[in-house]
């Protein structure tokens, strides 16, 4: 039995809490750490675990805990990391690791040298429409790939002040898939171009960010990438991708709560996508903490670690780049300006 702790009580704090009270073979929900005592007091009795602390480092100093799950802000995680580490514990992150990538490499030289287990919550990977279509691909169904197309767009904005320490679009929500284009691909993004603007609310130029972008990726293997992304579609939660390549495409549409098509005089009619992701990834939410217990458990690598983690900021803060300086950026540009070394392709 792998005993996980999780720290943070928030929105996904409490998805992981629910899933390790008995969703997961070989799990237990052994803790609850959060700043904010009643509200993690609370989520803790719902997945009926007594042991509740506004320290995470208490949890932290107890023999009994094997591993925590990091659900707080983003700015919290590189002190968390590394106490966690230094402690022995296992450790499943919440993306983005950090925002600075010299502290990501930090925390995988940490980690590395401490030998615990460290998986980044790129929870898309787990999903298993976009997992068959990786299989598919990697399996050789399509021949080489040669270009790799992604839709995601959330149904709302988030609020302004969590947009304020979000890290800006492209490090909280393209950050997903930059991932699957790399996942998808099977290949590392060596150049990005991006175009960005603020179509769906002002708050986002108050904040510094924008809220629509249009991203195209170069990969080493020669393959091009295009991803789309929008703040608000009024239809529900959009979450789209296709592969394309010299022998033929793959590709994988939206999850809806019926997926009938109904016809009448007027037309076809189906049912909206999912209204958001908490119920588009409900299961692979669960399928990922699965396989970060399973990976403790049998002593094999996490399926999602630390490098993957440094290589999606990078091509966050590519992206950025490319939207203030209006030119494409090579990969090596962001890298050679810290100490983290880059992926190899």
């Amino acid at each position: 039995m792998v005993r996980i702790a999780v720290l943070g009580a928030g929105r996904i704090g409490r998805v992981h809490m629910a899933n390790l009270a008995g969703r997961i073979p070989h799990a237990k929900l052994a803790g609850v750490a959060d700043i904010r005592a009643g509200e993690a007091a609370t989520a803790a009795a719902q997945s009926g675990c007594p042991l509740v602390v506004e320290d995470y480092r208490e949890l932290l100093r107890r023999e009994d805990i094997d591993a925590v799950a990091i659900c707080t802000p983003t700015d919290t995680h590189y002190e968390m990391i590394l106490e966690a580490a230094s402690a022995g514990k296992h450790i499943f992150c919440e993306k983005p690791v950090d925002l600075s990538l010299d502290r990501i490499d930090k925390i995988n030289r940490e980690v590395a040298a401490s030998g615990v287990q460290f998986m980044v919550g790129f929870n898309r990977r787990f999903d298993p429409n976009f997992e068959k279509l990786r299989n598919m691909v990697a399996g050789g169904a399509i021949g080489a790939v040669e270009i790799v197309r992604i839709t995601s767009r959330d149904p709302a904005p988030p609020p302004e002040n969590y947009l304020r320490s979000s890290g800006g679009i492209f490090l909280d929500m393209t950050i997903h898939d930059f991932d699957m284009a790399r996942y998808l691909a099977g290949s590392e993004v060596v150049e990005v171009y991006t175009q960005a603007g603020v179509l769906v609310d002002p708050v986002f130029c108050a904040v510094g960010d924008w809220d629509t972008a249009v991203i195209s990726l170069r990969f080493e293997n020669g393959a091009m990438g295009a991803i789309d992304n929008s703040r608000r579609a009024v239809y529900g939660y959009d979450q789209r991708a296709e592969v394309f390549g010299s022998g033929g495409m793959v590709s994988n549409g939206n999850n809806a709560a019926e997926n009938h098509v109904y016809y009448d005089r007027q037309g076809g009619h189906l049912s909206p996508p999912l209204p958001f992701f908490m119920e588009r990834y409900a299961e692979s939410y669960r399928r990922e903490m699965q396989a970060f217990v399973e990976a403790i458990r049998e002593k094999r690598p996490v399926p999602v670690g630390g490098a993957d983690g440094l290589a999606a900021v990078a091509i966050g803060l590519a992206a950025a780049k490319s939207v203030r300086e209006h030119r494409p950026v090579a990969l090596a540009e962001v890298y050679r300006r810290t100490g983290a070394a880059q992926p190899a392709a």
